[in-house]
């Protein structure tokens, strides 16, 4: 299972500023499994065992069940194979779940070609993130707030800032927007995720008392909400996009204030 306070990938909690990256990093270099033990190999039920199926079946029993719900046990269950067979591909559960949320990453990636306008790219570049972690919440546990060390979030991470270095950011400054922009929208998936892990009666509960509880507040009791109850229903929706929008006009702001110059190390 994964334990509570984890942070998942690519972030880390506040007070947490540098020690995790470097964490990760060095768990991804440092203890990695012998390519002998990560040979293709067929389960007792003929099944053919390799890295990527563990992943896969570990995403889809997650998906189903949550992670507090998740074992090695049940992994090796659903794959036909003693539970033991999963460490020769990864040398503990952390590191399959770092594996899973890395290849998560890369899905959310694919078909990602940046245009001609650095700003919609990172929007677009957002909202893949965002839309990544939605298509499995269960999973958003993690994904959101660790940092994975693995090939699919390096290069998201240098495609990223990358596309705030053609905007003309020097690079102490396109990584600080990066770090905002996906700190925006990781937040917001986390957030929005765990909406979507409660029972439907519960987010209909949520929802409604926007109208309900707060929609009906009389003037002299809550004037700001009395004078705005007819949009609170807007309060019950995902703020990312307009979140997003807001924190991409800034940058648009301050991309002009700094003018076209060049990134400081002159490679882009």
């Amino acid at each position: 299972m994964v334990a509570e306070g984890e942070r998942g990938p690519g972030k880390r909690a506040p007070g947490e500023r540098g020690a995790d990256k470097g964490a990760g990093v060095k768990r991804a270099a440092g203890e990695r499994v012998p390519a002998e033990r990560k040979r293709r190999r067929p389960t007792g039920s003929g099944v053919m065992l390799s890295a990527e199926l563990i992943v896969d079946t570990a995403r889809d029993l997650i998906d189903a069940q949550g992670t507090q719900a998740f074992t090695v046990r049940k992994l090796g269950a659903a794959l036909g194979a003693d539970p033991s067979a999963v460490y020769r591909y990864f040398r503990n559960t952390e590191d399959l779940l770092l594996a899973l949320a890395d290849r998560l990453i890369g899905e959310s990636m694919d078909g990602f070609t940046p245009g001609d306008d650095w700003a919609a790219d990172l929007r677009a570049f957002g909202l893949r993130a965002y839309n990544s972690a939605l298509r499995h919440p269960q999973i958003a546990v993690f994904s959101t707030v660790r940092v994975t060390g693995g090939p699919h979030e390096q290069r998201a991470v240098d495609a990223g800032i990358g596309l705030l270095l053609r905007a003309g950011f020097d690079d102490a400054s396109a990584v600080r927007h990066y770090h905002t922009l996906v700190d925006t929208v990781l937040g917001h998936a986390a957030l929005d995720a765990g909406v979507l892990r409660l029972a439907p009666a519960q987010r209909a509960a949520d929802e409604s008392a926007w109208h309900a509880a707060y929609g009906t507040l009389p003037p002299d009791e809550c004037p700001s909400l009395h004078r705005v109850r007819r949009h609170l229903s807007l309060m019950a929706g995902s703020a990312v996009e307009p979140a997003l929008d807001l924190l991409i006009d800034a940058l648009r702001r301050a991309a002009k204030e700094a003018g076209p110059g060049p990134a400081e190390s002159g490679e882009v």
